[in-house]
């Protein structure tokens, strides 16, 4: 195999298909990114058996065939090189020759019969929506999820179809995200649940594409596709939880903060935290104060007090700091709303003006 093509080109497609690659090492053909050279450019691929990806990239093709090179190898490789237009790369044996203007190094393969298959899952039925709103709706919730539980089901992102909306939720029972977004099509499928770790691989991917990718569904896979672009997931077998009936419909009290003014009170309590990282919520729209308090026996303590609008009931409640601002990336909104229905209940979270996404965290057990 040998092949011309441009540098920037070739880097972006190895960055991309180089934090699949597996980290086995019972097979170490996966910690490898195959090549193939044909007249129909060349096509790349990386897999760790629970997710996949092939690309197709245009390049001059000077001599036909097929490699596989160590993924960080290669990558840790491109990414020292200076900016340059060109780059060669020629394989000879159990090596793979790369060249530039400014470098010449050969680099060892691996062995090209024992790389899996990847599933390619027919696209006779499909449903399209913008890669970006595909990211979003995973980027808003995933954190919720729960990668080392021993139910699958909460490792994992759902997403559904409800009522002209694309619903996607994710929780580890101590707490629970959910985004909507608006959709024009009707998918073919009920529900999917997506691994976590695989979810945060598709939002790397498609968080600043701008094309429409279109969606198929296998019977234990899912994949993305568009043009020169395929990637295929493991999906989950289990019920998520109906979380539904969780979601309280009425609340006791409520409080309407700046975030940036919430943010800023939560950094400051963080630094006297304890190491469960709790942190004690005070509302009292009858003194019209809104308090946070944390306290650290080996550090000190400390009450920030935060202006907001307050309406209904006094309530104290123990919350976990991170749980509580792990969301707030999902909140566009300037203005948040935390609302309470009593010590024992969770708190839900919102942007105000924006019912796209909902939020709710447990509160702690008082100690």
């Amino acid at each position: 195999m040998k092949i011309e093509c441009i540098k920037d080109k070739f880097s972006e497609a190895v960055g991309k298909v180089e934090k699949i690659a597996g980290r086995n090492p019972t097979l170490p053909v996966l910690s490898g990114i195959y090549f193939k050279a044909s007249k129909k450019g060349l096509l790349i691929k990386s897999t760790n058996l629970d997710l996949g990806i092939t690309l197709t990239l245009p390049v001059k093709v000077v001599e036909e065939g097929e490699v596989i090179v160590p993924a960080q190898v290669l990558h840790s490789f491109l990414s020292s090189l200076p900016p340059d237009k060109n780059i060669t790369l020629s394989h000879n044996g159990n090596t793979l020759e790369v060249k530039t203007s400014f470098a010449k190094t050969t680099i060892k393969t691996l062995p090209l019969d024992e790389f899996p298959q990847i599933v390619e899952i027919p696209d006779d039925l499909v449903f399209t929506l913008p890669a970006r709103d595909l990211a979003t709706g995973l980027k808003a919730v995933a954190y919720a999820a729960s990668p080392g539980s021993m139910k699958p089901e909460l490792g994992s992102i759902l997403v559904s179809y409800n009522e002209g909306e694309l619903v996607f939720a994710a929780t580890d029972s101590f707490r629970l995200g959910e985004k909507r977004l608006k959709i024009k099509k009707i998918p073919h499928f009920k529900q999917l649940l997506i691994p976590q770790k695989n979810a945060l691989e598709i939002i790397r991917l498609f968080d600043r594409e701008s094309e429409e990718i279109s969606l198929s569904v296998g019977e234990h896979q899912v994949a993305f596709r568009k043009e020169g672009f395929y990637l295929v997931s493991r999906i989950i077998e289990g019920t998520f939880p109906d979380y539904k009936q969780i979601i309280p419909k009425d609340f006791t009290g409520r409080a309407i903060i700046l975030k940036e003014d919430l943010l800023s009170a939560l950094k400051t309590n963080l630094v006297f935290a304890d190491s469960f990282n709790q942190l004690t919520i005070n509302l009292s729209p009858s003194k019209k104060i809104f308090e946070i308090d944390s306290k650290n026996t080996n550090v000190g303590e400390n009450i920030s007090k935060v202006e907001a609008a307050l309406e209904g009931e006094d309530v104290s409640i123990n919350v976990n700091h991170r749980y509580l601002t792990d969301c707030f990336q999902a909140i566009s909104a300037d203005s948040i709303s935390l609302s309470f229905n009593g010590p024992a209940k969770p708190i839900v979270v919102e942007g105000v003006g924006d019912k796209s996404f909902k939020y709710l965290v447990m509160p702690m057990n008082r100690s």
